[in-house]
């Protein structure tokens, strides 16, 4: 999805300066054109590097975010009034990008905006899928049901995410602890020996004599790389958030081995289990797979995605259009198959976003399984042959003085 800059003229005559996330600017255009907006102007927010990019600067985290919708359930079930309820969770929140947006959600909702309208405004805080969600529950006057199901949603994305993170922090310890070690012997180690060995006056073996000199050239160059290196990833984050080179990016990350397996299951979780929550909030099928489509974060399953989500606007059939698309595994197409069939997409959607999930941890599992004997076996190869490398000429002059 990329960011536009709009200029617009709201119902109330007033001009304004939004900026939006979309897949397509069509599609946002009649999104604001249906809320009343006036559309002077569009733009493509150009790229500002791989800073804003990387820190996410505006964004809130998704467990402020849950935190903010469990206060709001508990207020608005208590029976108070929208103004009262934002006035209150206002409270709990001094400073930062929510209560910033907030603030102003509360002036919107004053001055007779629906409480999802004063909410899409604050794109960088409030995400799209969020903001859908509150508009089908005013449309249904379910607001409450549907801030539960999102909790629910928020949830279920947090302990996916969670899964992974923990899967994964063991083998990059590891990694992090292997670096190190060979680092220390490279870089203080070898340096104290090989002054030792040379001060005996003695020759040396083959293996140590190599290891000597690759410890010297590594010392010698390691500062010369890093500062090359830098240039050279700025360079290529700017050119992997480019549309063409973001798109060969996520294209190749699907194609690194498993790995990319792993890749591609965790985007599809996220994406069917966002759209059985649209679909749930009472969102037509059509919209909720334009914006579920954001939540693959890769460009081009999005792209084939957008291919079948054409085809459903034309009459297809979501399993067949969805089958076409190359994306989804055999048995969940056959099970969109029978959702479509007897009427419960939206409770098979769910058990799909529950089979991907039980899928995604097992090849964790096996990945992490076999991630991590082979880190220790590199690790004790590599520090072995330095130890030996160095311990030689010791064995060596011992052998000489016995």
């Amino acid at each position: 999805m990329a960011m536009y800059v709009l200029k617009l003229g709201a119902p109330d005559g007033k001009i304004l300066t939004r900026e939006y996330e979309a897949t397509e600017p069509a599609d946002l255009r009649r999104e604001l054109e249906e809320q009343g907006y006036h559309i002077f102007e569009l733009r493509k927010r150009p790229v500002r590097g791989f800073l804003r990019r990387g820190f996410g600067r505006g964004k809130v985290k998704s467990r402020d975010l849950l935190l903010f919708n469990q206060e709001m359930l508990v207020l608005i079930r208590a029976g108070l009034p929208i103004i009262q309820v934002i006035d209150t969770v206002l409270g709990q929140y001094e400073s930062g990008p929510l209560s910033a947006a907030l603030k102003q959600v509360r002036e919107d909702v004053k001055g007779g905006a629906a409480l999802s309208a004063a909410l899409e405004r604050h794109r960088q805080v409030f995400p799209p899928l969020y903001t859908a969600s509150i508009r089908a529950g005013e449309r249904t006057g379910d607001l409450p049901v549907t801030i539960q199901r999102y909790i629910g949603y928020l949830r279920k994305m947090e302990s996916v995410r969670k899964k992974i993170i923990s899967a994964l922090l063991y083998p990059a310890i590891l990694v992090v602890v292997s670096i190190f070690a060979i680092s220390l012997l490279l870089f203080y180690v070898i340096p104290i020996l090989s002054t030792v060995f040379s001060e005996s006056g003695s020759q040396l073996p083959l293996l140590t004599r190599m290891m000597i000199s690759f410890a010297s050239l590594v010392r010698s160059w390691s500062l010369v790389g890093i500062l090359a290196a830098i240039p050279l990833i700025i360079a290529f984050r700017f050119w992997a958030s480019g549309e063409t080179g973001r798109y060969l990016v996520d294209r190749f990350k699907l194609k690194i081995p498993y790995i990319g397996a792993v890749i591609m299951d965790y985007s599809l979780t996220n994406f069917v289990r966002t759209l059985a929550n649209l679909l749930g909030g009472g969102i037509p099928i059509v919209e909720a797979l334009h914006m579920s489509m954001g939540t693959l974060n890769n460009t081009y399953m999005e792209k084939r995605l957008a291919g079948g989500i054409k085809s459903i606007e034309e009459g297809g059939r979501i399993s067949a259009a969805f089958e076409k698309t190359g994306i989804m595994p055999p048995l969940a197409i056959r099970m969109l198959l029978v959702g479509e069939s007897t009427g419960a997409l939206e409770e098979m959607l769910v058990g799909i976003s529950e089979y991907l999930e039980e899928t995604l941890e097992e090849r964790l599992h096996l990945l992490t399984s076999a991630f991590e004997p082979i880190i220790m076996i590199v690790m004790g190869l590599v520090i072995g042959v330095i130890i030996i490398a160095m311990y030689l000429p010791i064995f060596k002059i011992a052998g000489t003085v016995g």
